[in-house]
């Protein structure tokens, strides 16, 4: 079972049990920034929730991640406000530089929130201007899916949907 349905099925019996857990933006960027490092990423800035700018800027060798993270609303709504908000901010630090994949950019978000990525961000967009999501369950575990996830959980038939 890939870890998009896993997840599905656990936050369905979450909801049932009212025991709903909102993730706040500071853990979703505490658990990031682990992942990162985690992943060899050397961490060059954090804002903290007052500050302006990027919330996480990282490096690798000649890479740089840019990340905009986002906490969790109780309705499905105010994810939805979250989710334009968050990638309005991180269109609007992007760079156009020549080395392609020289600055990669990435939403850092709860799943709640990854879901509506996943499904409203064109595969295409991510593609073209390196666009990851970032997504992180309550546990503080994060996955990243890439613009081939996007494709995938877009595509119409559901046999070809994320597998883990």
């Amino acid at each position: 079972m890939t870890f998009y349905k896993e997840y599905i099925k656990k936050e369905k019996k979450t909801k049932n049990k009212k025991e709903i857990k909102i993730l706040s933006e500071e853990f979703v960027k505490n658990s990031t920034i682990k992942w990162l490092s985690q992943n060899s990423w050397k961490i060059l800035e954090i804002s903290d929730l007052s500050g302006h700018g990027v919330d996480i800027k990282a490096r690798k060798g000649n890479c740089y991640f840019i990340i905009e993270t986002k906490g969790e609303s109780e309705s499905k709504q105010g994810n939805e406000v979250r989710f334009v908000y968050g990638l309005g901010q991180i269109i609007t630090r992007m760079k156009v530089v020549s080395a392609r994949y020289a600055y990669n950019y990435a939403l850092g978000v709860p799943f709640s929130v990854a879901k509506i990525a996943l499904r409203r961000i064109p595969w295409q967009f991510s593609q073209k201007v390196c666009l990851y999501i970032l997504s992180v369950n309550k546990d503080g575990l994060v996955k990243k899916y890439s613009w081939q996830d996007l494709k995938r959980v877009q595509e119409p038939n559901p046999s070809k949907k994320l597998k883990n």
